[in-house]
């Protein structure tokens, strides 16, 4: 790398925020790696499955115990930072009313939609991640908010740092732990991580200010962003939902293990994507003229990355079982049929947060809809007659058909923005 390059690196804020970002998501990604080994190892496949199964379905409920308060507030003190204690306050409010209520819904409905085993965990888990998780990921996008891209990524890997130390010192005193055991542990780190999130971002920033007419006026639009956010967990873990709800426990075990791993692997991309995140609400006032060459210019570096992980999963896949052990075996073959979806997501995300920036995310909310709508569908007619390989076919076509949908959408809006500049000049 030149000089030149190096300097336009260095008065790059974009630039200088995804390094921030890749380097938190770096550790992150190490950690993660780290931890879900050490977990599979403390736990056998048959008890991950069933810890998977209740996860997921928390997975899919848990951005409504915000109700999309997190992005509110990143989108608003983006372009007002003077308006950050109100909106920091709408988040406090809405997690401490609808993260409540998610917990007490999950406790009532659980034996119904994972089963025992996994129902018996739901409101240790939920209430982790429902009020716990949420409020620390709120308090990542505080930071996001004025661009303070190092302390983001420290908020954002304070939790997965505190489970790895967490399930180390499980497996080095208990050698072996059943999924409850685990889902306690997990509970007093997650209350332990927000109550610190919440303390940096206070001092950092000041006393919220809590005005509920704020939760009202708000609202609609928060519904928005956390049905987003659940249509995306949805086609991202209705499967491992349905493969607890019919009993099969070790293969989902063996697919949330690779299902895992996909995740870990697309951690570069969601590291660029969330350092842009707020450039593409400030580039979407000017239209969607000035919003779409950013999303080209994100794209061009996440699918490369994209690519390289695709391969990558391809090719060391069979490392799986030495390094979390021979029960997880069959995850192999599951990893083959999932290292697509990395390309996929490179796609899809920066395309959607395009159309967020421009004020049109009920158009990306339409796109996901789509997307959960027909995962679902397609896990119902799968799954009970492929298991895991019926889940992972499920996800590649999701993830393909998301990606070629909201680039279309993209570009339609475009069109439609070109169409009316013109019938503006000409009248």
């Amino acid at each position: 790398m030149t000089r030149n390059h190096i300097q336009r690196v260095r008065e790059s804020v974009l630039a200088r925020n995804a390094i921030w970002m890749f380097a938190g998501q770096g550790f992150s990604f190490v950690i993660q790696a780290l931890y879900f080994i050490f977990l599979a190892r403390l736990l056998n496949p048959t008890q991950y499955g069933v810890l998977a199964g209740a996860v997921a379905l928390v997975a899919v409920v848990s951005q409504y115990s915000t109700m999309g308060s997190g992005l509110i507030l990143l989108r608003y003190v983006s372009q007002d930072q003077e308006r950050f204690p109100e909106y920091w306050g709408n988040v406090l409010m809405s997690t401490a009313v609808y993260g409540s209520l998610i917990v007490l819904a999950l406790r009532l409905t659980g034996n119904w939609l994972v089963g025992a085993e996994s129902a018996s965990l739901l409101t240790l888990i939920a209430f982790s991640d429902c009020i716990c998780g949420q409020l620390t990921t709120c308090a990542a996008q505080v930071f996001q908010s004025f661009e303070h891209m190092r302390p983001t990524a420290t908020l954002n890997m304070l939790v997965s740092l505190f489970r790895l130390v967490l399930v180390c010192s499980m497996l080095l005193v208990m050698h072996h732990a059943v999924a409850l055991q685990w889902a306690v542990a997990m509970l007093v780190i997650s209350i332990c991580a927000a109550g610190a999130a919440f303390a940096i971002v206070t001092r950092r920033f000041g006393w919220p200010r809590f005005r509920p007419g704020l939760l009202l006026s708000r609202g609609a639009e928060g519904f928005i962003f956390a049905v987003s956010g659940s249509t995306t967990s949805a086609y991202n873990d209705f499967d491992k939902v349905m493969l607890g709800h019919y009993g099969m426990t070790v293969a989902n075990g063996i697919y949330s293990m690779a299902y895992r791993v996909i995740n870990i692997a697309t951690i570069p991309i969601q590291s660029i994507e969330a350092a842009a995140f707020p450039r593409f609400f400030r580039e979407g006032a000017k239209g969607v003229a000035a919003v779409q060459p950013l999303a080209v210019k994100i794209l061009k570096r996440t699918a490369v990355l994209g690519l390289i992980a695709a391969v990558s999963l391809f090719l060391f896949a069979p490392v799986i079982p030495f390094l979390i052990g021979k029960g997880f075996k069959p995850s192999v073959g599951a990893l083959r049929w999932l290292c697509l979806i990395p390309i996929f997501r490179s796609f899809h995300l920066s395309a959607g947060d395009a159309i967020a920036g421009v004020g049109q995310q009920k158009f990306r909310l339409v796109c996901q809809l789509f997307a959960a709508g027909f995962n679902i569908g397609l896990n119902v007619l799968l799954i009970p007659r492929y298991s895991w390989m019926g889940a992972a076919i499920a996800s590649l076509l999701t993830d393909g058909s998301l990606a070629v949908l909201t680039w279309t959408v993209l570009f339609w809006l475009r069109r439609r923005e070109r169409v009316a500049a013109l019938a503006t000049q000409a009248a």
